[in-house]
């Protein structure tokens, strides 16, 4: 038996991005192909439109209530939300239409409103479709993305049941189902963990992290459960079990696209358990071997070393670790060529240069900072401006201070020196 990505499968399932693997305060969904062979009638792409079907105006025949429906899903997934729905409800309201054809229908209409994100609305129909079909063979499916929609709409508790339902109801699937079983008795699973991820139970969406490690997963979806795993350890205080974690996901996983965002949560975790050095040479390597990595997507990639470079630099400068928080804002400046990113890390270089006793390049990074504000109108630097503007009056108060201070005790020096040459000579003491 072939294996298929079990966990990726339901990304396609998912109207709203169900299985959409990044985290969401956590980033981006993940979309890659999967088989279909559990999928629910709007899960295969349609082909491209090009005609309405056969007219509807008289009450549609059998054949042609299967074309209503294709054509509701292909209008669905064009975004024509309102042409969907009436092409689905001629299917619901026909009293000449199968119980099989309704049934595809009321999948199909919950499935275009999480399209359309009128949860509620889909939520209410995937409950009917329960109540009513209580025995069909796309139960398991249903509960899913049931399960999904509530999960959506903040009800916790609601959706685990449902996952949880799923796993009931796949024991009464019929012989020869195997492989389907354990596809869904995986992805209800994944969709528990993340269920409790996302409500801020990480201990739980650990545990069902670690679970799903151990069972035969495509090496994508394990790659994904073992940086979840780390995700929830760090979430819940287990800094020194997330570094263990995270070290051996990016030790099997470099390429993953995920590993931008585990380097930046091994680089804080390191540096909240206070080893400083570790977190600075973690935070290199996101922004220097990351380069090189091409399969990775470079929005996602500098996203993730601006944000670690940015928060380490200023850790450490904050710290007082101002040379290491310089090499990072040397690193980072290239990052990007937008105002909005380079002057604000120019800024941090040069305090750190004034900082290092470099007055002559402080100066130079705030004058660089006036000059580019000047070409780059409506980027919202006037704060920025305001402060490179104060620190080179600063600097020019201190240079003349330093200047007048100096004066002042050369002045004194001779002074001394004159008056010690109009004192008497000492003679000799007397015996």
């Amino acid at each position: 038996m072939n294996r298929r990505p079990i966990l990726r499968l339901f990304r396609i399932a998912s109207a709203t991005g169900g299985l959409a693997l990044a985290s969401s305060a956590h980033g981006q969904g993940v979309g890659t192909a999967a088989a279909a062979s559990i999928a629910s009638p709007l899960e295969t792409p349609p082909p491209d439109p090009s005609a309405a079907p056969a007219s509807t105006e008289s009450s549609p025949g059998a054949g042609e209530f299967e074309q209503l429906i294709d054509y509701g899903s292909r209008l669905a997934v064009r975004g024509d939300y309102d042409g969907a729905e009436i092409a689905l409800r001629q299917v619901l309201d026909a009293p000449a239409a199968k119980v099989s054809d309704v049934k595809s229908a009321l999948l199909a209409l919950a499935h275009m409103y999480r399209r359309q994100q009128s949860l509620t609305k889909a939520a209410a129909v995937y409950e009917r479709y329960l109540r009513d079909y209580h025995g069909d063979e796309r139960i398991p499916e249903a509960l899913l993305d049931l399960g999904r929609t509530l999960r959506s709409l903040g009800a916790h508790k609601l959706a685990l049941a449902r996952f949880y339902s799923v796993i009931n109801s796949t024991l009464k699937l019929p012989s020869g189902s195997l492989e389907r079983y354990q596809a869904l008795t995986k992805t209800a699973q994944f969709e528990i963990a993340e269920t409790y991820f996302e409500s801020g139970d990480f201990i739980e969406a650990g545990k069902f992290y670690v679970r799903l490690g151990l069972l035969d997963l495509a090496k994508e979806d394990r790659a994904r459960v073992q940086f979840k795993a780390a995700f929830a350890q760090k979430l819940h205080g287990d800094l020194a079990g997330a570094v263990v974690t995270l070290r051996s996901f990016l030790g099997q996983w470099p390429q993953d696209e995920h590993a931008p965002e585990a380097r930046y949560l091994l680089a804080t975790a390191l540096r909240e358990l206070n080893r400083p050095q570790e977190a600075y040479a973690a935070t290199l390597q996101l922004l220097q071997a990351e380069q090189s990595k091409s399969g990775a997507d470079p929005k996602r990639r500098a996203y993730w070393q601006q944000r670690t470079g940015n928060q380490l630099a200023n850790a450490f400068f904050e710290a007082g670790d101002v040379l290491n928080a310089q090499t990072i804002y040397t690193n980072i400046l290239e990052l990007s060529t937008e105002p909005a990113w380079r002057l604000p890390t120019t800024y941090q270089l040069g305090l750190c240069y004034e900082r290092t006793g470099q007055p002559e390049r402080a100066r130079s990074a705030y004058q660089l900072i006036l000059d580019s504000a000047r070409t780059s109108q409506g980027a919202g630097l006037d704060e920025l401006v305001r402060m490179a503007t104060w620190r080179l009056e600063h600097l020019a108060w201190r240079d003349a201070a330093t200047l007048q201070v100096s004066t002042l005790v050369e002045h004194h020096t001779g002074k001394q020196v004159a008056a010690a040459g109009t004192l008497p000579a000492k003679t000799a003491a007397t015996p």
